[in-house]
């Protein structure tokens, strides 16, 4: 159990999710299972091919490149003695030829895991603090969080397919149905879902920020590599589009600019939170 006790709040927030998908089924489906077992068939689809497929589709959207530890060789020195700490299998090395600053890891298990830093990154942080990058990101990859983020996004996109095919069908048991109940359940679940499948993404950022530093023995160094991430993702951002919405929530640091709203339909947790959390951690408060 982590010390914030993440595991349990992801746990949690997976249970409503559910119950959310469920009401959903039970007050407009209820008399159409065929329906739900549809949507619930495509969402399992959607988690395999995304979880399995994981480290192609996040490499392709970023164009990363494989290097070698020729090109790269602070990265793979750093990269080969944290693994060799975790006693984890050495994961594929990529970097991304964007100036933004950025880092992600992916892949469904340890063994088949991909790790990739941009330009931008390797060029911002020094040693020390790249170091507190690359341990955040290995576990993201030991803690199976990439299986937590697939499954996440499937029950939502499937509470969203229902809300959809409610607000514009109706529901299935039409007798008892009412307009306006409708309408707002098809607006308010997949909202609900959204917000829910946040919540998981940033519980799991607080852990790989607590396991990261644990790992390198060296929290300050993270948090100050997120302080110049949080400027330099906002002077730099990435361009909004959909592949690279699909991957954001792998990567370290938000990629695109703050909007209004920002900090509630954020799937990272605020800047300043993450780096107080591990300087208290840092420092034993």
């Amino acid at each position: 159990m982590h010390r914030h006790n993440n595991g349990l709040k992801t746990a949690a927030l997976f249970g409503v999710l559910w119950a959310v998908l469920l009401g959903l089924w039970a007050l407009f489906f209820r008399n159409s299972s065929g329906m739900l077992m549809i949507f619930v068939g495509l969402g399992l689809v959607s988690t395999f091919y995304s979880y399995w497929n994981s480290d192609k589709i996040a490499i392709r959207a970023m164009h990363a490149y494989p290097v070698t530890e020729l090109e790269q060789p602070a990265m793979y020195r750093i990269v080969r003695e944290l693994s060799t700490e975790a006693r984890q299998p050495m994961p594929r090395l990529y970097v991304s030829p964007t100036a933004a600053p950025n880092a992600f890891a992916t892949g469904r298990n340890p063994a088949n895991a991909a790790v990739c830093c941009t330009e931008g990154i390797l060029t911002m942080l020094d040693e020390r603090e790249l170091r507190g990058v690359l341990g955040h990101e290995l576990m993201h990859v030991y803690n199976r969080d990439i299986l937590t983020s697939s499954v996440a996004a499937a029950i939502a996109g499937v509470v969203t397919s229902l809300g959809q095919f409610l607000l514009f069908f109706g529901g299935g048991d039409r007798r008892n149905a009412n307009p306006l109940a409708a309408i707002a359940m098809a607006i308010l679940a997949p909202l609900a879902a959204s917000l829910i499948q946040m919540s998981i993404s940033r519980t799991r950022e607080f852990d790989a920020d607590e396991d990261g530093a644990a790992l390198t023995r060296d929290p300050l160094a993270l948090a100050s590599a997120l302080r110049k991430l949080e400027r330099g993702t906002q002077a730099a951002p990435l361009p909004v589009t959909q592949p690279l919405e699909n991957v954001s929530h792998l990567m370290i640091a938000n990629p695109f600019r703050a909007k209004d709203l920002g900090r509630l339909f954020s799937t990272h947790p605020p800047m300043d939170e993450r780096v107080a959390r591990l300087e208290r951690m840092a420092y034993g408060r």
